[in-house]
Formats: structure tokens, sequence, C-alpha cells
């Protein structure tokens, strides 16, 4: 039985009253929550829905890297939702407020889409979308998938960053900050603020996160590198989400589809 499913019921619960026919499913592995709930969309099954896994064998993060988790050591789910916002920008941003703010207050986002803790990569985002097969663009099903580390470091395996030559680097672990937490309450602290927050974002935009993202800014007044190379300070986000980072040549915007950011 999945680890998860005591926890199914409860996040059901309390989700369902603002997001009728709302469903949990739980399994104990899959290759991928994501893909799963993409293959449904564009199948035409467009209903709200939160698909959860104690294992993913294929998970995916951003630009195309694997996550992958085990049983006990991370939390991975992904929510469907039929959605029609004004304006998609910045919606990765909302997602990374949410979980932030419902995991614990060192949680930190270095922008576009990772969760940190004391300086460490503790979970990731995915957000994904699916037309309907009516060719209309307003209304989209948004899968958002989210990865999690439980464990503490000393559990897991540290890895070198990519490309690099320096000694590897344990990501963290909830249970650092949170003695004991489980995957399943983890799944409950975080499921119900973030599909009330998705709402949220469909109706009123990033606007409505841009000072709560500033509040969690992992990478403001910090030197960072570009993917070209280039060098500057970061700035913080724009309105709609996008990174402003300070270079020699002035104030750049960039946005997720462009680089991969980290500190110097």
């Amino acid at each position: 039985m999945s680890l998860l499913l005591p926890h199914a019921e409860n996040v059901w619960q309390a989700v369902v009253p603002h997001l009728p026919g709302f469903s949990v499913e739980v399994l104990p592995t899959i290759d991928s929550t994501n893909t799963e709930l993409m293959r449904r969309a564009r199948a035409g099954e467009l209903e709200p829905v939160l698909l959860a896994a104690d294992e993913q064998t294929a998970g995916r993060g951003r630009l195309g890297k694997g996550w992958h988790s085990q049983p006990g050591q991370s939390l991975t789910f992904s929510i469907g939702l039929p959605m029609a916002p004004v304006d998609w920008s910045g919606l990765s941003l909302a997602v990374g407020v949410s979980l932030a703010e419902s995991l614990h207050p060192d949680v930190r986002l270095k922008w576009p889409n990772d969760l940190w803790l004391h300086g460490r990569k503790l979970g990731g985002i995915l957000v994904e979308t699916a037309s309907p097969g009516d060719g209309s663009q307003a209304r989209r099903q948004v899968v958002v998938g989210v990865g999690i580390n439980i464990a503490r470091p000393a559990d897991q395996v540290a890895v070198a960053p990519a490309g690099t030559a320096l000694p590897p680097v344990p990501p963290a672990g909830l249970a650092e900050a949170i003695m004991g937490i489980t995957a399943g309450e983890t799944l409950e602290r975080v499921v119900p603020a973030l599909v009330r927050d998705l709402l949220t974002f469909e109706t009123q935009g990033f606007r409505a996160f841009a000072q709560r993202f500033a509040q969690r800014d992992a990478l403001r007044g910090l030197p960072v590198v570009l993917s070209d190379g280039t060098r500057g300070t970061a700035q913080g986000v724009a309105a709609d989400g996008g990174l402003q980072v300070l270079t020699d040549s002035g104030l750049r915007a960039v946005t997720s589809a462009e680089v991969s950011v980290r500190p110097c």
C-alpha cells in the first residue's frame, strides 16, 4: 500500500469545498506524475485532479533534467487543473511562493522554479499545459509537478553540479527543518494551499504573488551567471515574473525559457 494513501482523504476533504469535482489518486510507483496527467489532458480528460506517487522512475524536471524519487525519501505529485488566466506569466513563481510558505519560514525561492533550504536545493517545480482538442487557447489544462526532498542529506546521495569539478553537494531535506516529517504529512501541508493559490492566480495573475515572492527571493542582490556567460547582479523580478539582472551593459530582463541561472 502507498505510504501516501492514509493522507489522501484529508487532502480531498480540504480541497473539494474550493474545487468541486476534485479527485485524488495515489500510486505506489509511476514513471512520471506529470507525464501521466499530460497524457490524460491530451486525451481530453480535463477534470481537476491530484496524482501522487511514492516513487517516480522517470520523473522530469526543467529543461529535461531527470527527477527520481524513492518511497519515503521524497514527495512527488502533480496537480491537473483547467485554467484560463488573462496572463500565464509568472505561474511557476506563484507555485513556488505557495509551496515555500506552506513548508517552512526558512525555505527560499531560486528563480525560476527551485525551492532552497539553507542554500541547497530542497525541491523543484515543473509546469506544463495542454490545449483542448477543439483548438481553443483560452482555457488549458495546466499540470503542476512538484518534487520535494524529505529525507535529511545524510540519507541522500550527494550530486556534483553538472559540468563542474566541484565536490558533490547533498540536496536539502525538509526533515532538516521539521524533524520527523513524512511525505504524507508534507502532502497535507502544501496541496490545499496550492490549489487555492492556483485559483487566485487564475483571477489575479502574478501581481497577487509579486510581493510574496520578493520576501522569499534567494537571488536578489547576489552575483549570478547566465547560461550564455553573462555576469551580473540579480535585482528581483519584473511584473511578469521575469528575472531582472543588472549587467555591465544595463538592466537585462531574463525569461525562464532563455537561461539557467545560478549564483557565481
